[in-house]
Protein backbone atom coordinates (compact mmCIF):
# COMPACT_ATOMS: atom_id res chain seq x y z
CA UNK A 1 0.00 0.00 0.00
CA UNK A 2 2.76 2.39 1.03
CA UNK A 3 4.83 1.64 -2.26
CA UNK A 4 1.18 2.50 -4.48
CA UNK A 5 1.06 5.52 -2.08
CA UNK A 6 4.43 6.87 -3.16
CA UNK A 7 4.47 6.11 -6.82
CA UNK A 8 0.76 7.94 -7.20
CA UNK A 9 3.30 11.19 -5.82
CA UNK A 10 2.28 10.65 -2.24
CA UNK A 11 -1.81 11.25 -3.15
CA UNK A 12 -4.68 8.91 -2.11
CA UNK A 13 -3.56 8.05 1.46
CA UNK A 14 -6.96 7.99 3.55
CA UNK A 15 -6.28 9.50 7.56
CA UNK A 16 -5.38 6.46 9.93
CA UNK A 17 -8.48 7.15 11.65
CA UNK A 18 -9.44 4.17 9.62
CA UNK A 19 -7.74 0.88 10.86
CA UNK A 20 -7.57 -3.08 9.96
CA UNK A 21 -9.68 -5.43 12.61
CA UNK A 22 -7.16 -7.52 12.53
CA UNK A 23 -2.94 -7.58 11.45
CA UNK A 24 -2.01 -8.99 8.57
CA UNK A 25 -4.84 -8.33 5.99
CA UNK A 26 -4.06 -6.91 2.47
CA UNK A 27 -6.66 -6.37 -0.09
CA UNK A 28 -7.04 -4.76 -3.52
CA UNK A 29 -10.22 -4.07 -5.67
CA UNK A 30 -12.73 -1.85 -6.70
CA UNK A 31 -14.81 0.51 -5.02
CA UNK A 32 -18.10 0.07 -5.02
CA UNK A 33 -19.60 3.17 -2.78
CA UNK A 34 -22.27 3.36 -0.45
CA UNK A 35 -23.30 6.40 1.33
CA UNK A 36 -25.64 5.90 4.34
CA UNK A 37 -28.02 7.71 7.11
CA UNK A 38 -25.59 7.26 10.34
CA UNK A 39 -26.95 4.37 12.02
CA UNK A 40 -28.61 3.10 9.29
CA UNK A 41 -27.53 -0.37 7.68
CA UNK A 42 -30.28 -0.46 5.16
CA UNK A 43 -27.89 1.07 1.88
CA UNK A 44 -25.04 -1.88 2.44
CA UNK A 45 -28.13 -4.36 2.19
CA UNK A 46 -29.19 -3.24 -1.34
CA UNK A 47 -25.13 -2.62 -2.05
CA UNK A 48 -24.45 -6.64 -1.52
CA UNK A 49 -26.11 -7.53 -4.62
CA UNK A 50 -23.83 -4.75 -6.67
CA UNK A 51 -20.30 -6.67 -5.05
CA UNK A 52 -19.01 -9.58 -6.45
CA UNK A 53 -15.69 -10.91 -7.61
CA UNK A 54 -12.21 -8.30 -6.42
CA UNK A 55 -14.92 -5.38 -5.16
CA UNK A 56 -14.06 -3.72 -2.47
CA UNK A 57 -17.63 -2.23 -0.20
CA UNK A 58 -16.87 1.30 0.82
CA UNK A 59 -19.16 2.73 3.61
CA UNK A 60 -19.75 6.35 4.62
CA UNK A 61 -22.39 7.98 6.47
CA UNK A 62 -24.18 11.51 5.81
CA UNK A 63 -22.35 12.39 9.55
CA UNK A 64 -19.84 11.15 11.47
CA UNK A 65 -21.23 7.55 13.18
CA UNK A 66 -19.63 5.00 15.29
CA UNK A 67 -22.56 2.26 15.16
CA UNK A 68 -21.79 -1.18 14.58
CA UNK A 69 -23.17 -1.09 10.46
CA UNK A 70 -21.82 -4.55 9.44
CA UNK A 71 -21.06 -7.80 11.40
CA UNK A 72 -20.60 -11.36 10.26
CA UNK A 73 -23.64 -12.25 8.45
CA UNK A 74 -23.13 -9.15 5.92
CA UNK A 75 -19.43 -10.71 5.51
CA UNK A 76 -20.71 -14.51 4.93
CA UNK A 77 -23.15 -12.71 2.18
CA UNK A 78 -20.08 -11.05 0.60
CA UNK A 79 -17.45 -14.07 1.13
CA UNK A 80 -20.00 -16.13 -1.04
CA UNK A 81 -19.93 -13.20 -3.87
CA UNK A 82 -16.22 -13.52 -3.72
CA UNK A 83 -15.91 -9.40 -2.56
CA UNK A 84 -12.41 -8.47 -1.24
CA UNK A 85 -13.13 -6.73 1.88
CA UNK A 86 -14.88 -3.34 3.50
CA UNK A 87 -13.59 -0.15 4.17
CA UNK A 88 -16.08 1.73 6.55
CA UNK A 89 -15.98 5.01 8.28
CA UNK A 90 -18.01 4.01 11.19
CA UNK A 91 -18.45 1.34 13.21
CA UNK A 92 -18.28 -2.57 12.41
CA UNK A 93 -19.38 -5.52 15.00
CA UNK A 94 -18.53 -9.36 15.61
CA UNK A 95 -14.83 -8.16 14.94
CA UNK A 96 -13.75 -12.05 16.45
CA UNK A 97 -15.83 -13.97 14.11
CA UNK A 98 -14.83 -11.51 11.10
CA UNK A 99 -11.55 -12.36 12.05
CA UNK A 100 -12.35 -16.06 12.09
CA UNK A 101 -13.97 -15.81 9.08
CA UNK A 102 -10.88 -13.67 7.56
CA UNK A 103 -12.78 -11.47 5.68
CA UNK A 104 -10.59 -8.32 6.21
CA UNK A 105 -11.82 -4.84 7.26
CA UNK A 106 -10.87 -1.30 8.05
CA UNK A 107 -12.89 0.75 10.28
CA UNK A 108 -13.28 3.54 12.46
CA UNK A 109 -14.70 2.25 15.16
CA UNK A 110 -15.42 -1.27 16.55
CA UNK A 111 -18.84 -0.75 18.52
CA UNK A 112 -22.22 -3.22 19.34
CA UNK A 113 -24.07 -0.47 18.61
CA UNK A 114 -27.42 -1.45 16.85
CA UNK A 115 -28.48 -0.03 13.78
CA UNK A 116 -31.82 0.50 11.91
CA UNK A 117 -32.93 0.09 8.40
CA UNK A 118 -35.25 2.83 8.10
CA UNK A 119 -33.37 5.28 5.86
CA UNK A 120 -32.51 5.76 2.11
CA UNK A 121 -29.00 6.40 1.28
CA UNK A 122 -27.20 5.94 -2.25
CA UNK A 123 -25.27 3.31 -3.87
CA UNK A 124 -22.30 3.89 -6.16
CA UNK A 125 -21.94 7.37 -5.75
CA UNK A 126 -19.08 9.94 -5.39
CA UNK A 127 -18.33 9.46 -1.30
CA UNK A 128 -15.61 10.87 1.08
CA UNK A 129 -13.26 8.62 3.33
CA UNK A 130 -11.43 10.96 5.77
CA UNK A 131 -8.55 12.90 3.23
CA UNK A 132 -10.18 11.96 0.00
CA UNK A 133 -12.69 11.21 -2.12
CA UNK A 134 -13.84 7.73 -4.28
CA UNK A 135 -15.81 7.24 -7.27
CA UNK A 136 -17.31 4.35 -7.95
CA UNK A 137 -14.79 1.76 -9.56
CA UNK A 138 -11.60 3.44 -7.91
CA UNK A 139 -8.78 1.40 -7.23
CA UNK A 140 -8.54 0.23 -3.22
CA UNK A 141 -5.65 -1.39 -1.56
CA UNK A 142 -5.31 -1.94 1.77
CA UNK A 143 -3.43 -3.26 4.32
CA UNK A 144 -1.82 -2.67 8.15
CA UNK A 145 -0.25 0.52 6.97
CA UNK A 146 -3.57 1.46 5.80
CA UNK A 147 -5.91 2.54 2.95
CA UNK A 148 -4.72 4.34 -0.34
CA UNK A 149 -7.18 5.12 -3.50
CA UNK A 150 -6.11 5.48 -6.69
CA UNK A 151 -7.95 6.86 -9.50
CA UNK A 152 -9.98 4.68 -11.97
CA UNK A 153 -8.34 6.59 -14.90
CA UNK A 154 -4.85 6.30 -13.24
CA UNK A 155 -5.04 3.19 -12.04
CA UNK A 156 -2.32 1.17 -14.82
CA UNK A 157 -0.05 3.88 -14.97
CA UNK A 158 0.34 3.88 -11.17
CA UNK A 159 0.31 0.41 -10.98
CA UNK A 160 3.08 0.19 -13.65
CA UNK A 161 4.83 3.00 -11.33
CA UNK A 162 4.76 0.82 -8.14
CA UNK A 163 5.84 -2.13 -10.03
CA UNK A 164 8.89 -0.10 -10.80
CA UNK A 165 9.53 1.31 -6.97
CA UNK A 166 9.13 -2.57 -6.14
CA UNK A 167 11.74 -3.59 -8.32
CA UNK A 168 14.12 -0.94 -6.88
CA UNK A 169 13.13 -1.49 -2.96
CA UNK A 170 13.98 -5.26 -4.34
CA UNK A 171 17.52 -4.48 -5.26
CA UNK A 172 18.04 -1.83 -2.15
CA UNK A 173 17.05 -5.04 0.33
CA UNK A 174 19.52 -6.62 -0.92
CA UNK A 175 22.33 -4.21 -0.77
CA UNK A 176 21.09 -3.46 2.83
CA UNK A 177 21.31 -7.48 3.71
CA UNK A 178 24.82 -7.42 2.49
CA UNK A 179 25.94 -4.64 4.60
CA UNK A 180 25.64 -1.15 2.89
CA UNK A 181 24.51 2.18 4.59
CA UNK A 182 21.79 4.32 3.63
CA UNK A 183 23.76 7.25 3.86
CA UNK A 184 25.64 5.38 0.56
CA UNK A 185 22.71 4.07 -1.19
CA UNK A 186 20.95 7.62 -0.88
CA UNK A 187 24.28 9.49 -1.37
CA UNK A 188 23.54 11.19 1.52
CA UNK A 189 27.11 12.14 2.93
CA UNK A 190 27.28 15.16 1.23
CA UNK A 191 23.66 16.52 2.62
CA UNK A 192 25.06 15.49 6.39
CA UNK A 193 28.35 17.99 5.08
CA UNK A 194 25.78 20.55 3.91
CA UNK A 195 23.91 20.92 6.89
CA UNK A 196 27.06 20.95 9.00
CA UNK A 197 26.53 17.55 10.53
CA UNK A 198 29.72 16.34 11.39
CA UNK A 199 31.20 13.08 13.57
CA UNK A 200 32.86 13.58 16.47
CA UNK A 201 34.88 10.98 18.23
CA UNK A 202 34.67 10.43 22.15
CA UNK A 203 37.47 8.42 24.06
Amino acid sequence: MATVHEAMGKRGLVEPVLRPIYAGARIAGRAITVLSHPGDNLMIHAAVEQCGPEDVLVVTTTSPSTDGMFGDLFATALQARGTAGLIINAGVRDVADLTAMGFPVWSRAVHAQGTNKLNPGSINVPVHLPGVAVNPGDAIIADDDGVVVVPRAEAAAVAQKAQSREDKEKRKRDQFAEGALGLDIYDLRPKLEELGIEYVDQD
